[in-house]
């Protein structure tokens, strides 16, 4: 029987965002002790756990040292290389497991594993040569989209291709050997389904949560979606059916594309918890980096039940620069937070990040309401007045 990791031990994380801080928190609170790895330090991370080794991943020596301090190993971002969890691995639990994270990291893998699973996934094609991306373009039609296989987020390392005649440039555009083409979706909404699975094969969810991008960054989440029960249903069940066949423990997000004529597509998955989430943190019983940690550490998952109808705005260096501006560029200006806090039922989160620039995500707020639709207003609201002066 595998032994539960009582409140006291030492948990690791590799990767020191605002994942990591915010899982750090959960698992602080709960009385356990966090250790975090990166390259960098004064990290979101690393300002709120018991101790921050600054290490690169591949340090293999460093990253032994830091497996051996702690009692389990879990991740806030997929670009852990392979390596490093496989050190882990030798000392101590990785949760979810390196083969997880493995599979997810490269969109090739991830999208070819559950396509063999029978899961429902964005038609696409693997292309090595400007030769294969214009066959593959025949096939798909146009207009399409071309991604990177590895190291993809937040809209990186994609371009849109309108016609056949543009594959050339295209290919030289993105510049790397490995590479998918999905097929245009036109979808109607964007989904998300974050869900928990502990080491006994417990699953619970959130969701799903509805989704709008600006920028390929995610804008403004709410809970519950605004899709019909038959839609949410499924969507719970294709997630179920994800983390089962990937063995996960932990958390997990599952994207989706809800289609015009009503169907589920898999997007992508991320093997932790996921910006969409955050607004767990406010509105459910047990938010997913609590889940996160009882999953981890192999106790019961908690309660996902939804106190209030929820949205979450997603706040960007863009943020602080219209604080600025409207301040008329006097340098050090901050946003109001004042006038942000001054709006009802509203949550701030910030993540401790030295510098603001264009895209960054530096925070977060979450608001409350009887309903999703005024849970909006009040969360765009209240964004628009952090930036008034």
């Amino acid at each position: 029987m595998t032994q539960v990791l009582l409140p006291g031990a030492t948990l690791g994380v590799l990767g020191s965002g605002q994942l990591g801080r915010m899982f750090a928190i959960a698992a602080r609170r709960l009385g356990y002790r966090v250790h975090v790895l990166s390259p960098d330090d004064d990290t979101p991370t690393g300002q709120v756990a018991d101790l921050e080794v600054k290490a690169d991943y591949l340090d293999l020596d460093r990253v032994a040292e830091f497996a051996r301090s702690v009692s389990v190993v879990t991740f806030e971002f997929e670009n852990v290389p392979a390596e490093t969890t496989s050190i882990c691995e030798r000392f101590a639990p990785v949760r979810p497991a390196g083969s997880v994270l493995f599979t997810s990291q490269n969109r090739r893998r991830e999208k070819t594993y559950l396509r063999e699973a029978g899961l429902p996934v964005t038609p696409f094609a693997s292309v090595e040569s400007v030769e294969q991306l214009t066959a593959a373009l025949k096939e798909l039609g146009t207009p399409a989209v071309l991604k990177t296989a590895d190291w993809g987020y937040d809209g990186k390392g994609q371009t849109v291709i309108r016609s056949v005649d543009d594959a050339s440039a295209a290919w030289q555009q993105l510049g790397v050997p490995h590479a998918i083409l999905e097929a245009f979706i036109d979808f109607d909404s964007e989904l998300s389904v974050v869900a928990a699975r502990g080491m006994n094969g417990d699953f619970v969810s959130y969701g799903p949560i509805g989704n709008t991008h600006s920028n390929h960054i995610l804008d403004i989440s709410v809970c519950p979606a605004r899709v019909p029960a038959s839609v949410a249903q499924k969507a719970i069940e294709i997630a179920r059916a994800v983390l089962e066949r990937l063995d996960v423990i932990g958390v997990l997000c599952v994207e989706f594309f809800l289609t015009r004529d009503g169907r589920l597509l898999i997007n992508e998955t991320a093997p932790r918890p996921h910006n969409s989430g955050h607004l767990t943190i406010d509105a459910h019983t047990s938010c997913q980096f609590e889940q996160q940690v009882r999953a981890i550490c192999g106790l019961p998952l908690g309660s996902s039940e939804q106190r209030s109808p929820s949205a979450m705005a997603n706040l960007l260096g863009d943020h602080w620069e219209a604080a600025r501006a409207n301040a008329g560029n006097v340098p050090g200006t901050e946003p109001n937070w004042p006038a942000l806090l001054a709006q009802p039922n509203v949550k701030l989160h910030l993540y401790g990040k030295r510098e603001a620039r264009l895209g960054r995500k530096m925070g977060h707020l979450t608001a409350l309401a009887h309903s999703v639709d005024e849970a909006e207003r009040i969360a765009r609201a209240a964004r628009t007045a952090m930036a008034s002066h």
